[in-house]
């Protein structure tokens, strides 16, 4: 990492985070995954386009964003368990060569829209057991520079769907739809390229045979037996269990990302507004994150409870019918919030046993997909009854309600006991 780089890393607070760089697999997974969330952004814009200029139906746009979800409910329980079955960078990089093909035909200006719908929910198959591999092999590279690791994809994450939003439709916009789509394909095949030669094999902690599941299983029923299992391991450990409430509490707070576009109209503000809506949750994301690294991880560990209520109370606000500009500080305020997240899914990680990390990392995913997918729909049916700033007010409230009840949850598993069982940060 360079010297500017990990000044300006210090300089906001992010003291120690710049340590992650040091690990040569950090590097290449860190740069794999962000060329991969810059590849989406492009193809993400350039699909809404693409199926509106064919179609002219906002409903089919819309339809299309779903695509981009639902599938990660069965991916994600049946296909996380592939991370703690065969060597992740095998994993890893099988993910990423499928994805550049599928996508690459997607590229293609003669693929029908139906086959390119059957394409993406593909796409969207593959990135579960990527996502498991990516997040069980974080912790054997890291060690006690875990949380410091995760801060990292955090706040760069974040930034690249900020400039995403803000810049994907003017990159579309000048060079098509389809070539938005190839650019997304050559991201995937570089980032395969780049864990091939750059990361190490990573076997699984086990033995390589599913626990417990006979070699004649089929595969379904070995799928279903891996999902089992990752759910009782979250299930026997109750740290575990309110750390999975804690971050399925997004199910609320993505309510506002999903109402964007009719919210920008009851405003009365333009369409260029949507991507300016949509960028300030993760801008607040990225400052919450800076912020929560100057401070130790005991008191961050205990925060967890009192910064998910602050994330969705804001939204409550709405109830006053906000302008714009209010609502773009109420959005960066509960951003601010969300950044909780990092330290609970680093919490998570570490405290899930090795053999099974994998699992419980997909078990954790599919449910935090499920309830953004179930917050949208039905935050979009209430938008229909009473519009959209009344909607997000109902979602805030109900999740500052819930929060409430899975902050006196953490209290209970004693935060500071949970800290001190974490490998030592470096």
């Amino acid at each position: 990492m360079n010297g500017a780089l990990r000044d300006g890393l210090e300089g906001w607070g992010m003291q120690g985070t710049w340590s992650a760089f040091a690990v040569r697999g950090f590097r290449v997974v860190w740069l794999a995954g962000l060329l991969s969330v810059a590849g989406d952004q492009l193809a993400r814009v350039a699909l809404a386009i693409l199926v509106f200029e064919r179609t002219g139906s906002a409903g089919l746009s819309a339809a299309t964003y779903a695509l981009s979800m639902l599938p990660a409910l069965v991916s994600g329980a049946l296909l996380s368990w592939l991370a703690d079955r065969f060597p992740r960078r095998r994993v890893l990089v099988a993910c990423d060569v499928v994805r550049a093909l599928l996508v690459a035909v997607m590229a293609v200006p003669a693929v029908p829209l139906p086959l390119m719908a059957a394409l993406l929910v593909l796409v969207q198959l593959a990135e579960a057991p990527f996502s498991a591999a990516q997040g069980a092999v974080l912790p054997e590279l890291l060690g006690g520079r875990y949380e410091a690791g995760q801060a990292v994809q955090q706040v760069t994450t974040q930034l690249c769907l900020v400039l995403g939003f803000a810049a994907a439709a003017f990159v579309v916009t000048g060079v098509g739809a389809h070539a938005a789509l190839a650019i997304d394909a050559a991201t995937f095949a570089v980032s395969a390229v780049l864990l091939r030669t750059g990361l190490g094999v990573h076997p699984p902690p086990s033995d390589g045979v599913a626990d417990g599941v006979v070699g004649g299983a089929t595969w379904w029923r070995r799928s279903w037996h891996q999902v089992a299992a990752g759910a009782v391991a979250v299930r026997r450990d109750r740290r575990l269990t309110t750390l999975v409430w804690l971050g399925w509490l997004a199910l609320f707070t993505v309510v506002p990302e999903g109402l964007a576009v009719p919210f920008a109209r009851q405003v009365g503000a333009d369409g260029g507004w949507v991507g300016v809506l949509l960028a300030a949750e993760p801008a607040g994301a990225v400052a919450g994150a800076l912020l929560l690294r100057r401070i130790a991880r005991p008191a961050r560990v205990r925060a967890l409870g009192v910064l998910a209520v602050g994330t969705s109370a804001p939204l409550m606000a709405y109830w006053a019918q906000p302008g714009l500009g209010a609502a773009l500080a109420l959005l960066f305020v509960s951003g601010m919030c969300s950044a909780y997240q990092v330290t609970a899914g680093a919490t998570f990680v570490q405290l899930s046993p090795p053999q099974v990390r994998g699992r419980t990392l997909g078990f954790a995913r599919t449910g935090m997909v499920a309830g953004q997918g179930l917050g949208i729909v039905l935050g979009g049916l209430l938008a229909q009854l009473a519009g959209p700033a009344t909607a997000i007010a109902a979602a805030g409230t109900a999740g500052a309600l819930v929060a409430l009840a899975a902050a006196a949850a953490w209290a209970r598993r004693r935060p500071d006991a949970v800290s001190a069982a974490l490998p030592a940060e470096a």
